[in-house]
């Protein structure tokens, strides 16, 4: 079984390719990639993997960007810390997916569905399974896209619930296990969802995950400065709780993000 994993954490790729060489000695790892970029260029330049395991969050956005990109004639099975949107889409088109850390009697029982599909589609049917998994695939793009970005929060205060426009949201901030939305008035709400749910629902266009503790609304940035060991901090129009500091590594990515929308 010839394997591919797209994963922008090394350890973790590192650890799930491990994981399938235990589980079966027949697995060829081809590659293990971490980014939508890096992942078009090597189906451009290579045959189809017999099978996918791909992150949702990878560095430079998320992993579906590679399949409206291309077609992938092999099943994908995707990995995520977050169990929100996403899934459902999965389980509708029957696309497996593994929740992290992944457990390894559940990527057993995944790989022995890939080989349930194989053996019900087969391969010498004129294209039939090819055909079928584009197709899957295609429908799950699309369940995904009028989906995946909403334009308004629910907020629950008391015995009142208060629709919160994401617009009107200039960041999004984590602090002692609580999740808070600010507006640009500077009014603080208080919100259920975790900021990896978050990310998944709104506009990546829009927002950008800062680090572990912000989401930014770009319309807050007044701008960007330079800081300790080629970091970034973020001025924003309102004033946060704590500094947004922007890791080297995500720096670039910020940069490109503030000038290509």
């Amino acid at each position: 079984m010839r394997v591919l994993i797209i994963e922008d954490e090394i350890k973790t790729g590192r650890e799930l390719k491990a994981q399938l060489e235990v589980l079966d000695d027949g697995v060829e790892i081809l590659a293990i990639l971490p980014s939508i970029k890096s992942a078009v260029k090597w189906f451009s330049e290579n045959d189809a993997p017999d099978l996918i395991f791909s992150d949702i969050q990878l560095a430079d956005g998320l992993s579906f960007e590679i399949f409206k990109q291309i077609k992938p004639s092999a099943p994908v099975i995707f990995c995520t810390a977050y169990d929100a949107y996403a899934i459902r889409a999965f389980e509708t088109n029957s696309i497996d997916y593994l929740l992290k850390p992944i457990d390894e009697k559940k990527m057993e029982a995944s790989l022995q569905k890939y080989e349930r599909m194989k053996a019900a589609f087969g391969q010498a049917d004129g294209g039939g399974y090819e055909q079928t998994l584009t197709k899957k695939m295609e429908q799950m793009l699309q369940k995904l896209g009028s989906a995946s970005h909403k334009s308004t929060l629910l907020i629950h205060h008391q015995d009142k619930i208060i629709p919160l426009k994401i617009t009107d949201i200039a960041y999004i901030h984590y602090e002692n296990s609580l999740v808070s939305a600010y507006s640009f008035s500077g009014q603080k709400y208080v919100l259920t969802q975790t900021l990896d749910e978050l990310e998944t629902l709104i506009d990546p266009s829009r927002f950008f995950r800062a680090n572990r503790q912000f989401i930014i609304n770009r319309n807050s940035i007044v701008n960007a400065e330079h800081y300790f060991t080629r970091r970034l901090v973020l001025k924003l129009s309102i004033i946060t709780p704590e500094p947004v500091i922007v890791s080297k590594v995500k720096s670039s990515e910020l940069l490109r993000w503030m000038e290509g929308h």
